[in-house]
């Protein structure tokens, strides 16, 4: 899924206009990216947390010449999916999809 796939999810959820959409969705990813730049730890209940993780510097080698690179120290972002989100995955991807059952009409 992409960005634009996710502003129309919500755009035909929620039932608003794509634009009003896009402004939700930028606003949720601009909150999460300053609150990791701050240092923050971001943690949405069911779903998972972000956070930040140290990189200690090391001695790195270009791929193509093979000189000796030094890679300084960074901070990356990491994402811990919580327990539910991976027991819904995993239980979804374990069971194979069943077709809906065809409604019953009774007959007058």
């Amino acid at each position: 899924m992409t960005k634009a796939d996710l502003i129309e999810e919500v755009s035909r959820v929620v039932e608003m206009t794509r634009k009003e959409s896009e402004v939700i969705v930028e606003a949720i990813f601009d909150s999460i990216v300053r609150s990791l730049r701050t240092g923050d730890k971001i943690e949405i209940r069911g779903f998972g947390s972000f956070r930040t993780r140290q990189r200690q510097p090391r001695i790195g080698r270009n791929p193509k010449t093979g000189a000796r690179v030094e890679v300084p120290a960074k901070k990356i972002p990491y994402f811990k999916p919580s327990k539910e989100l991976k027991d819904v995955v995993n239980n979804s991807a374990a069971a194979p999809a069943e077709p809906p059952a065809p409604e019953q009409v009774p007959n007058p």
